[in-house]
């Protein structure tokens, strides 16, 4: 069986090196094929492996979608990503919790992309690294709001979070490949 070739195109090489380097050393140990496969995906703009063989290939898109499924946000909003821009510092640490609720939704893509992929974390795990990238004191409401969007799992009791791999919205992911641009010059 012939493998199907998947076109990887990068506008700006050296952010998505950069971007690549982030999450390596981010990621604990060395990662496995498929997880090495999401981070050049990521690195590249997509959400993760599954989206960028989604984009290159329209009968894979319909195979894996369901019929419901709403169209993907393809345009990037830059009034939308300058006021999420502004409630995050240079460390990309959640200054306010915003008003409007797709900005809201944006920011927690944001946090969720701070927390470690395919681990199991305790709810003090998850307590002490929400306190650490948010500056408003409402790390339960963040917790809260990331398990009711889908973006975090947790067992019937609450002893157990784990991170949910999706594709990141475009908006959010190009305000992520701006953080990292600008946090390697």
């Amino acid at each position: 069986m012939s493998r199907k070739l998947i076109p990887l195109q990068v506008s700006d090489a050296s952010a998505f090196a950069k971007s690549l380097r982030l999450q390596l050393s981010a990621h604990e140990g060395f990662p496995s094929h498929l997880q090495f496969l999401n981070m050049l995906a990521r690195a590249a703009g997509y959400g993760n492996f599954q989206s960028l063989r989604t984009k290159t290939d329209p009968a894979e898109s319909e195979r894996h979608l369901p019929a419901s499924a709403p169209a993907a946000d393809s345009e990037i909003d830059r009034k939308h990503i300058d006021r999420v821009q502004r409630s995050f510092d240079e460390e990309l640490r959640l200054m306010r919790w915003p008003s409007r609720r797709m900005d809201q939704i944006t920011a927690l893509w944001l946090l969720w992309s701070q927390i470690p992929s395919a681990r199991e974390m305790s709810e003090q795990e998850v307590n002490a690294l929400l306190r650490d990238r948010h500056l408003f004191g409402d790390h339960a409401l963040l917790r809260r709001e990331l398990c009711e969007l889908g973006l975090m799992r947790r067992t019937r009791d609450g002893s157990v979070y784990r991170r949910v791999d999706r594709s990141m919205p475009i908006n959010a992911a190009t305000i992520l490949r701006q953080h990292s641009s600008r946090q390697a010059h």
